[in-house]
């Protein structure tokens, strides 16, 4: 078994201070095109996996017959920021099912959109499920459940609803997968291989130049994407920045704990990674120099630098130290 491989490093003043480890992979619709760790690891990719997980609203018909927008695809996707936008969003959508926030499984969260949340806490106004990054995939959940009469406890890992969602993730990644854990959102969450969910990204990627019913089901989900970056995160977030800083129409989707994806149908490429030990701006870094490597995004855009080598700052403001991208990961393979 190969050995995870350093992805990025963190220092303070001119000592390394962290060493980010984990597994990358570059895939197209073949296979592995290149690999940085174990490519056969096996991990959960987390939020990474929603644009997966809204595949039967749309394969199914049920997007078309509630007659869903592209914006409210992009929202199925979403780890969104629990801003205005977004809660308005999912609570006008709930309300055309003639549902609501009690019906999401998804908990309640505190809003990340700083502004909403300082106003709450001002006003004493608690938080509920329709701020929770994920309640647009629950939305979609729910979409998909009315249409095809599943019941109300959707999350549940033998609702038709999850069981729709476990053969579409095995489709993609061409692999069984070995279980599931339980999500920060209350829904199942399948495991595989990073190679395997790189691969899935590059089907994602190439969907368009297909014409069956589960391609143009993806193809239309990562359109939804691109064109509606606002939507899967939010303001200052990776996913939605690096996305309108990009050259080219991509799709880029975080997961908790260190996971990154991201969808090419340009060059037809899919990527995956997850940083071992979780951190976020490590793994923010280490997709930032991937897509520099791919020519998808230039380093020197200011929404890029901010999260290829973020600066380290100290609570009076000081620039005390920065993140950057392992050495050679944005090196393009010249063989």
């Amino acid at each position: 078994m190969t050995a995870p491989a350093l992805l990025a490093e963190t220092f303070r003043g001119p000592f390394l201070e962290n060493a980010h480890y984990g597994h990358a992979v570059i895939s197209d619709g073949l296979g592995v095109v290149e690999a940085w760790g174990e490519a056969e690891a096996v991990v959960l990719p987390r939020s990474s996996s929603k644009m997966i997980q809204a595949l039967p609203l749309v394969a199914s018909g049920a997007a078309d017959h509630f007659g869903l927008t592209e914006k409210q695809l992009a929202l199925a996707c979403a780890s969104h920021e629990g801003a205005p936008e977004h809660v308005s969003a999912v609570s006008d959508w709930l309300h055309d099912l003639d549902l609501g926030e009690a019906d999401l499984r998804c908990g309640p969260q505190p809003s990340r959109d700083s502004t909403l949340k300082l106003q709450m806490i001002r006003d004493s106004e608690a938080p509920c499920r329709l701020h929770n990054n994920c309640s647009g995939k629950h939305a979609g959940f729910l979409t998909y459940g009315k249409f095809i009469k599943a019941g109300s406890d959707y999350v549940d890992p033998d609702n038709p609803v999850q069981r729709a969602c476990r053969e579409m993730f095995e489709t993609v990644t061409g692999q069984d997968s070995p279980g599931f854990g339980i999500d920060g959102c209350s829904a199942p969450n399948f495991a595989t291989t990073v190679a395997a969910m790189a691969k899935a990204m590059a089907w994602y990627a190439t969907a368009h130049t297909r014409e069956d019913t589960l391609s143009v089901a993806g193809a239309r989900l990562v359109g939804a994407m691109y064109k509606h970056p606002g939507m899967v995160a939010g303001r200052g977030r990776a996913c939605t920045l690096l996305m309108q800083a990009a050259n080219q129409p991509v799709a880029i989707k975080t997961g908790a704990d260190g996971y990154f994806v991201a969808i090419l149908p340009q060059q037809g490429l899919g990527v995956a990674l997850k940083i071992a030990d979780g951190t976020t701006r490590a793994s923010e870094s280490a997709i930032a120099a991937i897509l520099v490597k791919l020519g998808v995004v230039d380093a020197e855009h200011p929404d890029v630098t901010r999260f290829l080598c973020p600066e380290l700052r100290n609570w009076d403001g000081m620039a005390v130290g920065q993140v950057r991208p392992a050495p050679g990961l944005m090196v393009r393979d010249r063989s």
